[in-house]
Order: C-alpha cells, then structure tokens, then sequence
C-alpha cells in the first residue's frame, strides 16, 4: 500500500536523487512512525561496502556492517541510512569508535527497544577487527535481551570470509 502523503512529508531524501556529502553527516538521518508499535519485531541493515578512514595513516579501511534493532515508535529510513553511511567514507576513526558512532546516532533518532551494531572489518596488516556494540531501552526486558547478547556474542566466534 502506498505510503500517505503525511507519512512521508518529513522525509526529505525518499525520491530525490541522492546528494552524497563528503563529510560524517548525522544529520541525513531520518525517522517515521511505526505502523505496528503493538509489536516487536527486528529490522535488519547489512551494509556489505561500508568504508572509513584509519585516523592515524589516512588509508581506507573496509566493512561490513549489520545494524539490527527492535523499534519502538519510530523507524530509520533506508535512504537516509545509506546516505548517512556513506558519509564515513571521508571520517577518520578507529573501528570501534564508527560501530559505536553508528549505534549511538541511532539511538538518539530513534529511541528503538533494542539495537545492534556490528563491523566486521577486512583485514589491514594481517589483522581483523570486528567490534560489535548493542544497547537496549532502560526500564524494559530488552535492556537484560543486550546485556545477554551482549555477553554470549562472541562465544562462538565465527571465520569472517573476505574474498582475496
């Protein structure tokens, strides 16, 4: 169904051609109303070409980053989500700092019951990094669901696969 002309009159990016900025851009970040509060439910963003700066050598470093979350009465828009994405490429921080950066300006849009943010990083010296960062609402069952999550995550650690 399509959506109603007030649904999306805050959304400035859907349908326009995409202005891509060259600098970290949080500001690009846009929300709408949940049509289903009542439930909870997890949405899924896998950015497989996410790229930032190493801010110590300037060299590119590359990602794929998954950004799960349970919303509560808002949602990201998927356009303004890559746009805003796409502003890291020029930004130089460390690898935890971007999953961190990423969860933290998600949060402050969209005040969601539960979100992830994980980066799983190509290698650059013979080294991966694959910080992963979660948070969930105070005062709801979903802030035990991070602390959980957020304790078993990596006890089944994983081979990330990077084509060579």
């Amino acid at each position: 169904m399509p959506r109603t002309q007030e649904e999306i009159a805050g959304l400035s990016a859907l349908g326009r051609p995409a202005s891509i900025r060259k600098d970290y851009t949080p500001e690009v970040l846009e929300a709408f109303p949940n049509k289903h509060p009542e439930h909870d439910y997890f949405v899924k963003f896998n950015c497989p070409e996410f790229t930032s700066l190493c801010p110590v050598t300037g060299q590119p470093d590359f990602a794929s980053i998954t950004i799960s979350y349970v919303p509560d009465t808002k949602l990201v828009e998927s356009k303004s989500l890559k746009l805003y994405l796409f502003s890291f490429r020029n930004r130089g921080d460390f690898h935890e700092d971007c999953v961190n950066i990423i969860m933290n300006d998600l949060i402050a849009l969209m005040q969601p019951k539960y979100i992830e943010v994980w980066g799983r990083f190509a290698p650059r010296g013979g080294i991966s990094i694959d910080p992963y960062a979660n948070w969930g609402k105070p005062g709801t069952t979903w802030r035990k669901t991070a602390e959980e999550r957020l304790f078993y995550h990596d006890m089944n650690p994983e081979m990330v696969p990077w084509r060579r």
